[in-house]
């Protein structure tokens, strides 16, 4: 059955990276791209969406320089978190961890940590990582299968969350008189699985949330079941409302499988939104991005994208037919989409590199305040998703349009907050 909402409020979750999500907004003249190797540049864009009391700030990882040439990331996540948490009060802050590189007690005890430098608004999106040049730099020749990385991940997520439930509230007691922890408060984990053996217990005191929030972005079939059984947040990938209520009302069906409440787990599919006061400037300011982008890069990419070479495919004929999905073996998810949206738009080559440009298929909405909140809207009520991960093209210019114009045009729907109410991230994504 599929749910469909109730006219609650929606979830708005920054994706951050660099100077924004389309490939070519660093070589735009007002570009933000000398400034991302300081972290008063992450401070402030935190600062921005907070003031726009946005649910969470992401920052999204790899363990390798990507393919392109466009800035992507440039501190590691929790680093940058860590500063973060010091620059802002009430937003939440998500870093994603490989679970195929790293281990449960780093991980574990790093974002413990960060969950109590922030007051409780710590969160992890757990990844399996997607490609062989990151295994390269963590002694592997290749990635492990697909079932060998999430049975990993599965195995990860267990561990990690047992060593944040090796401390009970209480257990540091700091008595001048006597003791400093109450020895019978704290567990021992004793962990022996197929891939870690982790002894325990955490060296961290349990943090304001107890468990960090736990999101996962898992598309394919083994990815969703990792989600439905620990995700409390799903970053989903939608071109459009259809594809997104097929994911969200197969997601709910696993989670209710699972044993949990579909309602506890927020489904976000990745947004990228152009806004301005008249839709003929936001779709000429897409076009000017689009005029930047190099098209033998962005081939490259379309390449990654389609697991064969497009170097030499015809920039004004259609897409070339490809392979159903079925058979393919790279990142499932995104290919799927890409194969969506030569369904439903026809691209020629040009076209659809442009598209693929500022979010590789994600949602793309351009036009007025008014025009892109209709939509998100129509989404969230027909059960496509309960928010969306916002994916400015341009940092921070497109995200100060999202706080200036788009959020007040939902605070006057009544769809979103006008301060935080909530003290934690889960409390913000709890339906309680």
């Amino acid at each position: 059955m599929t749910h469909v909402h109730t006219r609650s409020e929606i979830h708005l979750n920054l994706f951050a990276t660099a100077c924004g999500h389309h490939a070519a907004a660093w070589r735009a003249p007002d570009s933000a791209v000398e400034r991302i190797g300081a972290i008063e540049y992450w401070e402030q864009l935190a600062q921005l969406a907070e003031r726009g009391c946005l649910d969470a700030f992401f920052l999204a990882d790899g363990q390798a320089l990507g393919p392109g040439s466009a800035p992507v990331r440039y501190f590691d996540p929790l680093t940058t978190l860590a500063a973060v948490a010091r620059a802002t009060e009430r937003i939440g802050l998500v870093a994603t961890i490989s679970s195929t590189f790293w281990t449960p007690f780093p991980a574990a005890r790093m974002l413990a940590s960060l969950d109590h430098l922030s007051g409780g608004r710590a969160g992890v999106n757990v990844v399996t990582s997607m490609t062989d040049a990151e295994a390269r730099n963590h002694g592997m020749d290749r990635l492990p299968g697909r079932e060998q990385r999430y049975a990993r991940a599965e195995e990860f997520i267990v561990a990690m969350q047992g060593l944040w439930d090796s401390w009970e509230d209480g257990a540091v007691r700091a008595d001048r008189d006597g003791a400093y922890l109450d020895a019978a408060r704290i567990h021992p984990v004793d962990h022996r699985g197929r891939y870690f053996e982790v002894a325990g217990p955490l060296t961290v005191p349990r943090s304001p949330q107890g468990r960090p929030v736990v999101l996962q972005a898992g598309a394919s079939e083994p990815g969703r079941a990792l989600a439905a059984r620990y995700s409390e947040g799903i970053y989903a990938v939608a071109w459009d409302a259809q594809a997104g209520r097929r994911y969200r009302a197969d997601l709910r069906r696993r989670v209710a499988a699972a044993g949990r409440n579909p309602d506890d787990v927020v489904v976000m599919p990745g947004l990228v939104t152009e806004v301005a006061s008249t839709e003929r400037e936001a779709r000429a300011r897409r076009a000017e991005l689009d005029a930047l982008l190099p098209v033998a890069e962005s081939l490259r990419q379309l390449s990654f994208f389609v697991g064969q070479d497009a170097s030499d495919w015809e920039l004004d004929a259609p897409v070339p037919e490809l392979p159903p999905v079925e058979e393919f073996t790279g990142p499932v998810g995104r290919y799927a989409t890409v194969l969506r949206m030569i369904e439903t738009r026809q691209p020629t080559v040009r076209e659809l590199l442009g598209l693929l440009a500022a979010g590789g298929g994600h949602a793309t909405l351009i036009g007025t305040p008014e025009q892109v909140a209709e939509t998100m809207l129509n989404w969230v009520d027909s059960g496509a998703a309960d928010g969306f991960n916002l994916m400015p093209p341009t940092l921070p210019g497109s995200l100060e349009d999202v706080v200036e114009q788009l959020v007040p045009e939902l605070q006057r729907r009544g769809r979103f907050r006008r301060e935080y109410r909530e003290t934690t991230l889960r409390e913000r994504w709890s339906r309680e």
